[in-house]
């Protein structure tokens, strides 16, 4: 993979590796690599930082976390464990 980004088809091609991404190479893919990382069983801090800095964003298919329904977080089911207070206190109840 060169550089830091990872396009959805190279995602595809690491398969469970991806799990294994430093945190500058998820931030650098940005969103793309959201529903493959949703896989995971765990994330290293600086991967948990960066799939943070990526939701918070707003720029995903997601949206910004205060559009969030609940069928966006049945989506984003995996990675609520690592959304962290900030996001989560966004999110409408």
């Amino acid at each position: 993979v060169p550089g830091t980004q990872v396009s959805e088809e190279h995602a595809e091609v690491l398969g469970w590796l991806l799990c294994d991404l430093p945190g500058e190479f998820i931030r650098g893919s940005g969103p793309s690599l959201l529903k493959a990382l949703s896989q995971c069983g765990s994330f290293l801090p600086e991967q948990g930082e960066a799939i943070r800095d990526i939701l918070s964003s707003g720029n995903t298919t997601f949206g910004p976390p205060a559009t969030w329904s609940a069928f966006t977080l049945s989506e984003l089911s995996r990675l609520i464990p690592v959304l962290g207070p900030s996001i989560l206190q966004q999110i409408p109840k």
